[in-house]
């Protein structure tokens, strides 16, 4: 039988890993929404970011912004300079290419897959995102055109059904979000041609040209990147 000094001590582990728990889908809460605001480039290469200023953004206490923080620091995608620097790391270019062929064979198998099962209504759903992202292009509204990019990109890999690889490419897009972003806002070609051809390997069900266009629509924007990166390095 417990003793009551044990059964006294088991209760108030209890507790306080209840406590935690009703903790954690606050916490989970903030780390997406910090996450998605890397992912989409709303946070930029070299930004400086504080517990207290994002605390403010989101409308909540320092504690679970803090651990959304730590994680993230633990996803590669903050860096910490000093005890009070925390920063949206610029990626180095060996870094930045590594990523790189790793979405050319994902985001290409997602394109593929993407072709395969679209819906009628997936393709209008991938129709609107580009349709929107030639409008903020158009107006110069950077941020949003970035965010749109990314929508779609995620788009595909949800109508192709595959969960596991959505969470592979949202960490992966923690680290590559605000260096894209970077790069939307510099002066570019169309930056949507390719979108429009995976669309259009949608129509025809067509998962090779689909994926074709995708690593076309990656590869085509390393030479930018690379510059963007030297750009960020040099400030």
């Amino acid at each position: 039988m417990m003793h009551d000094a044990s059964l006294f001590n088991a209760v108030i582990c209890l507790g306080r890993r209840m406590k935690e728990v009703s903790k954690d889908p606050l916490g989970q809460a903030i780390y997406q929404r910090i996450g998605q605001d890397l992912a989409s480039g709303k946070l930029r290469p070299n930004q400086k970011v504080t517990i207290r200023g994002l605390a403010e953004a989101l409308g909540t206490s320092s504690t679970p912004v803090r651990d959304a923080v730590q994680r993230l620091l633990q996803d590669n995608a903050l860096e910490q300079r000093s005890v009070r620097d925390v920063r949206v790391p610029v990626l180095t270019v060996a870094q930045y290419l590594e990523i790189a062929d790793i979405r050319l064979e994902l985001e290409g198998l997602a394109a593929a897959r993407a072709a395969e099962m679209a819906s009628p209504k997936d393709i209008a759903r991938l129709r609107r995102l580009v349709v929107r992202n030639e409008e903020t292009i158009a107006a110069a509204r950077w941020p949003q055109a970035a965010e749109l990019n990314q929508q779609f990109h995620f788009a595909l890999v949800e109508i192709a059904e595959m969960p596991v690889l959505l969470a592979i490419l949202t960490r992966l897009w923690l680290q590559m979000g605000p260096l894209i972003a970077d790069y939307y806002s510099s002066p570019q070609q169309n930056l949507v041609q390719h979108h429009h051809e995976i669309i259009a390997a949608c129509e025809r069900r067509d998962p090779e040209s689909a994926r074709a266009a995708m690593r076309a629509d990656i590869t085509e924007a390393k030479e930018g990147i690379i510059n963007c990166i030297a750009s960020l390095n040099e400030n």
